[in-house]
């Protein structure tokens, strides 16, 4: 569900969202291209400015398909003082935590050391990122929480950022992509999940990232619609590989949560897996249960973007299939497709599961409480 932008004076809260909500997805940027200098060793900013980045991906940096706007940005989301969508606290206060009543936001910053094929300058930005939202972000408003962002093909050092965050109650979750170099369950990310399952972390797995690996089985598409549509896709690959390679059996405590590519595949996937595991199952040993059994278990959703079939109780069969307890209700902000969170719930939701599914779930899985 996507709003209309238009240019307005302030806007009043709506009626639907008088209550405190959870966003499970924002998205903090940096205002300037040195801003994360100051948590880096010198020695990088020379790398950074003579040698560059080095992504797996040649079209990591920059929009990998031409879009209406700068990254995927809604029009009315840049700062009045200027920088990019997303890197004013002051401006995102006013335009989104106040007015939404924002009771707790999830950061996942994008476009971080996630995907660079040298590993150690990964493992250096992955850690300044860090501390960049602690000291702008979480430090400076109470509702706002961080991910750890981990250097993700180098699973050790990964581990090591995330016990280092161990603890630290400006985190609430690990944050991976969903397009890597390898799918997510293969034994050399088995670290991450390990490291996150001590630390009592769910790992939220954003759609994107660019391990240098077409989003198709036959290549590269021709459109960013196909891009969009695609997250889905991936997110289900990535699921399968997760519950198929044993990572759940192996790991019984750890949460996942699979962020910014809807949720409406998860009943069929889960069917899919099922049907296959009862004639295919002496493949996997390893795994104990039905595959649906293990992502009942550890897998959670952020509903952005929502589902929006024509008929409401098509949406109401799948969550009631999923369950409320579920799903966790997220905006995207600052990005063209923000779910409004007065638009996103058809009439005809208990109070029960409203209050769940805007709150509840959100501070039950991170275990906190609201600012």
């Amino acid at each position: 569900m996507n709003i209309q932008l238009r240019e307005r004076p302030d806007q009043a809260p709506s009626v639907a969202i008088k209550t405190a909500i959870a966003d499970c997805d924002v998205h903090p940027s940096r205002a300037t291209p040195t801003e994360l200098y100051p948590y880096l060793a010198r020695r990088w900013h020379a790398h950074l400015e003579t040698i560059g980045a080095g992504p797996y991906h040649g079209m990591m940096i920059g929009p990998p398909y031409p879009k209406g706007q700068p990254n995927a940005s809604r029009r009315d989301a840049y700062p009045p003082e200027g920088g990019p969508q997303g890197s004013s606290l002051s401006f995102m206060q006013k335009q989104h935590l106040d007015p939404n009543n924002v009771a707790v936001g999830v950061l996942n910053p994008l476009g971080t050391g996630q995907g660079l094929r040298n590993q150690d300058l990964a493992i250096a930005v992955c850690a300044a990122i860090n501390d960049w939202q602690i000291e702008k972000w979480t430090s400076k408003d109470s509702r706002l929480k961080a991910s750890v962002v981990v250097a993700n093909e180098d699973g050790p050092a990964a581990a090591k950022e995330i016990r280092k965050r161990a603890g630290d109650k400006n985190f609430v979750q690990v944050l991976l992509l969903s397009r890597n170099t390898e799918p997510l369950g293969q034994r050399r990310y088995w670290p991450v999940y390990e490291a996150a399952e001590e630390a009592g972390l769910p790992i939220g797995i954003h759609a994107f990232g660019y391990g240098g690996n077409p989003i198709t089985a036959s290549g590269w598409p021709s459109y960013y619609i196909e891009e969009m549509v695609g997250h889905s896709q991936c997110q289900q690959a990535v699921l399968a590989s997760l519950v198929l390679e044993g990572v759940f059996e192996r790991f019984p405590k750890l949460k996942a949560v699979m962020i910014e590519a809807g949720f409406g595949w998860a009943p069929s996937l889960m069917w899919r897996l099922d049907r296959a595991w009862q004639r295919l199952g002496a493949e996997v040993p390893h795994l104990k249960r039905p595959p649906s059994d293990y992502i009942r278990e550890h897998v959670w959703w952020t509903t952005q973007p929502m589902e929006d079939p024509e008929r409401r109780d098509h949406l109401f069969d799948v969550v009631d299939w999923i369950g409320w307890d579920r799903l966790l209700f997220a905006t995207d902000y600052p990005h063209w497709d923000f779910d409004d969170p007065s638009r996103v719930l058809p009439a005809g939701v208990s109070d029960a599961n409203r209050d769940a599914f805007y709150l509840g779930n959100a501070l039950k899985l991170y275990g906190v409480a609201k600012a």
